[in-house]
């Protein structure tokens, strides 16, 4: 479980219609970045053996400074025209956000706000319109007969 980030080119990031970020398109950014590399796995050692992941996009941000060898990475995850990643810290968010403006999208969070150069997100002024709305609304939902 945790909580997902993507950059996305879409409205919404889970949405099947709209602009995505090609395959092709993100390998091409992260070789041509010298901070990222290209893994296309992600390997941890269990008490029982290994746990691997394969995903052809699967790259490392190399320059975080939390990366340690064979411990704690920046994972960015290409999946279905997004990259996503998990969990972020502020300064993954803040690496999101230059690479979003590198490929012309957008960082976006699972509840779907936005988040900008700062690695703040919007979310305050989300929630401030959906409980202006809901004030605004002239009858309780209950009250449907009305």
């Amino acid at each position: 479980m945790g909580y997902d980030l993507h950059i996305t080119r879409k409205e919404e990031w889970f949405e099947d219609e709209g602009a995505e970020i090609t395959l092709d398109e993100w390998t091409d950014y992260v070789r041509s970045s010298p901070d990222m590399r290209l893994d296309g796995y992600a390997e941890a050692g269990t008490p029982n053996g290994a746990l691997r992941i394969e995903s052809e996009g699967l790259s490392v941000w190399t320059g975080y400074s939390g990366h340690e060898k064979d411990g704690n990475m920046a994972w960015f995850d290409y999946f279905e025209g997004n990259i996503k990643v998990k969990n972020p810290d502020d300064e993954i968010i803040k690496k999101m956000y230059q690479i979003a403006v590198a490929l012309d999208a957008k960082v976006q969070g699972d509840e779907c706000e936005v988040y900008g150069a700062d690695g703040q997100s919007n979310w305050k002024e989300l929630k401030a319109a959906g409980e202006a709305m809901r004030a605004s609304m002239s009858k309780k939902w209950w009250q449907f007969w009305k």
